[in-house]
């Protein structure tokens, strides 16, 4: 199907959250990576979610959600290959290609992942969701808690990829397949 042109890289995109029920997009530009004459596209391998909080007083950051959050709460992050806009999709959506959620209870002072369970470790090159647009979009929310006074969340989406080579049956089938998930 694919035949790669480069090694496993990382890409970030980084988006802030700073009030609860809000939803907040980020955009990372493929421009680079893809390309529609030479049929080259993008292979994710995996990707990951990272939340931390930000002390926006003097702009350090902590892993911890401690102290960070009243009440409990789930943050919930999503990427997908077509501009959702500020919404979060179905899990049967055909442009999503990872999800994840972080529930936290602030009485017990417990952080854990919840039953997000979409495959976010692709694997081998075979395996890899191949991305022809130009552009990755990650969305986050969080609901039910308030931040403390100063506080905000910050959620790294890390995106293990690679740059490769289509055929051209593959090319199409992976277009119309986009093209019809916008739909």
């Amino acid at each position: 199907m694919a035949t790669s042109k480069t090694g496993s890289f990382w890409l970030s995109e980084t988006i802030e959250l700073t009030a609860t029920d809000t939803i907040v997009q980020g955009t990372l530009d493929l421009g680079a990576y893809v390309d529609v004459g030479d049929q080259q596209a993008l292979a994710i391998e995996e990707v990951d979610f990272i939340v931390q909080v930000r002390d926006t007083s003097n702009n350090t950051f902590s892993n911890s959600l401690s102290g960070a959050l009243v009440g409990n709460t789930g943050i919930g992050s999503q990427v997908t290959d077509i501009n959702p806009g500020t919404l979060i999709v179905r899990a049967d959506d055909n442009s999503l290609v990872a999800s994840g959620v972080v529930y936290y209870n602030d009485l017990d002072f417990i952080a854990s992942v919840g039953p997000d369970l979409f495959p976010d470790t692709f694997g081998k090159l075979d395996d890899a969701r191949m991305i022809v647009n130009d552009s990755l979009f990650i969305t986050s929310v969080f609901n039910s808690a308030v931040l403390a006074a100063n506080r905000s969340l910050v959620v790294t989406a890390r995106i293990k990829c690679r740059i490769v080579k289509l055929s051209t049956k593959d090319w199409i089938a992976i277009a119309v397949q986009s093209t019809a998930a916008d739909n």
